[in-house]
């Protein structure tokens, strides 16, 4: 503010002599507030540190009353304000009095320059060692969950279990009741019976249709022989009756010629009228007689036919036998075959019923601690209804769900320093596996990020971390028990 606008009053100062203050007042905007305040303690400052001590010998003058202490304040604030003014005006640079410090004070000085170069030094390290590992504190313990269900329907007759309890594998945790499957093995062993009793009288058929149909067979040959043995027979019979005919021909010519001959005899009465007669009934006879074998030998040719058409179907009958015996004898096997299948069907249901009836024990599979028991006695279970669950405690892991950011320099086999919230110390393990996949990806509604509006967020991955074997206090540790991981990247 100008000094013309400033009004300046003499007034007495605390140690008595008169002096000119200049009384400033107050400004209104923030910034000279600020100002005023800063001068003002800036001058008290230096009042108290350039102040005389007081002597000995001296009394202590009497405080002025408390209406002139008051009246005597915003005088003293001003010639503070003057004051601290006039020596920033008359200081010297700061390396000039900062070599002057050093020289006053040596020790000060060494143990200033101790103590930066080993907050340097600290500070290298503590770098060093916040970037040699990754920690996060969204990770737990994690294992396999046994869940135990029934495989058959069935009324719980006993429980043997119960939550938090240890159990080993293969001991006996729930009981069914069994007379129902019981019955129903018995049944079914009675089926199987019955069908290995069909296969027994069913496998004899085979060799008796093969027997059968190889005599068909043979019978079906032998009437073809026999038909084309009474085709030959025939066929001679026709070339005999023919012999025959030409015989009875050639005699009848004769005794035509005869008769012409002893006719004209006749006529000349050279012969007698009794010769002549018998030469023409000796030429009608002969006539008669090729008639009659012209017959036999017409009969004969017919016959041929006939025993031709019987050896076709003495041939056919023979083929469809020999076709037939093989087909017959398949018919059997299959039909043996049939009731074998229908024996080893009948045997699987008794497998089955001895399984069905073997389920109605309930044993643990693996060796942990027993939790959420659903099962009672006197309960009507059913098939896939779950009973209790089995944690085993001899093979637990870690979850630890790093950002992504965090993951640069993971890698498998890396130590890691597991600490438990509920102990309070710490396990050593090892990275095990890296993720395939963020834990979102993992979710039931993994996001579309296609669709709608992107929005980057940093993702998680489930890194699983192995406990080092043979470490006291593993067997306290329980699945979903919170972890801080650090892993050691160096």
């Amino acid at each position: 503010m100008p000094e013309q606008n400033m009004p300046n009053e003499r007034e007495q100062s605390p140690d008595g002599h008169g002096s000119l203050v200049v009384r400033e007042e107050v400004p209104e905007s923030v910034i000279g507030s600020l100002f005023y305040e800063q001068g003002r303690l800036r001058a008290d400052l230096d009042r108290l540190m350039n102040a005389p001590p007081p002597k000995p010998d001296e009394k202590p003058k009497e405080d002025p009353p408390a209406k002139e202490k008051e009246a005597g304040k915003d005088d003293a604030k001003d010639a503070g304000d003057k004051e601290a003014k006039d020596k920033e005006a008359k200081k010297e640079p700061f390396l000039k009095r900062s070599a002057v410090w050093v020289k006053t004070h040596p020790i000060a000085t060494v143990a200033i320059v101790i103590l930066l170069v080993a907050l340097l030094v600290g500070g290298w390290f503590l770098w060093n060692y916040l970037q040699s590992y990754e920690s996060t504190d969204d990770a737990q313990v994690d294992g396999h969950m046994n869940a135990i269900a029934s495989r058959i329907s069935g009324t719980v007759t006993a429980v043997y279990v119960e939550n938090n309890q240890s159990v080993e594998r293969g001991k006996l945790a729930v009981e069914l009741d069994p007379r129902d499957y019981e019955v129903a093995l018995t049944q079914q062993r009675g089926n199987l019976a019955q069908a290995q009793a069909n296969v027994n009288a069913q496998n004899p058929n085979v060799s008796i249709t093969q027997v059968s149909q190889r005599t068909g067979v043979s019978t079906a040959d032998l009437d073809v022989a026999s038909a084309q043995a009474g085709l030959l027979a025939q066929r001679q019979q026709v070339e005999s009756a023919l012999a025959d005919l030409r015989q009875a021909e050639a005699n009848a010519a004769n005794a035509a010629a005869e008769e012409t001959r002893y006719r004209a005899l006749a006529e000349k009465q050279e012969v007698s009228r009794e010769q002549y007669d018998q030469r023409l009934a000796d030429s009608r006879a002969q006539t008669a007689n090729v008639s009659s074998r012209r017959a036999v030998a017409d009969a004969a040719d017919r016959t041929v036919e006939q025993r031709i058409s019987a050896l076709t179907q003495a041939v056919q009958r023979a083929a469809e036998a020999t076709v037939n015996s093989s087909r017959q004898v398949a018919v059997q096997r299959a039909t043996v075959a049939a009731r074998k299948a229908a024996a080893q069907i009948s045997q699987a249901q008794v497998e089955q019923a001895i399984l069905n009836l073997s389920y109605c024990k309930i044993f643990a599979p693996v060796s942990g601690i027993i939790g959420n028991k659903t099962v009672e006695i006197g309960a009507q279970v059913s098939v896939g209804q779950e009973l209790f669950d089995v944690t085993p405690i001899d093979d637990l892991w870690v979850t630890a769900n790093y950002k992504e950011t965090q993951l640069r320099k993971m890698r498998p086999g890396q130590s890691v320093t597991i600490s438990v919230d509920t102990f309070g110390r710490d396990f050593d393990g090892y990275i095990e596996d890296m993720p395939g996949a963020t834990g979102a990806q993992y979710s039931l509604l993994p996001p579309e990020n296609a669709t709608g509006n992107y929005v980057k967020v940093v993702q998680r991955l489930p890194v699983r971390i192995r406990f080092k074997p043979n470490q006291s206090g593993l067997t306290r540790l329980r699945v979903g028990m919170s972890v801080e991981p650090k892993v050691w990247l160096k």
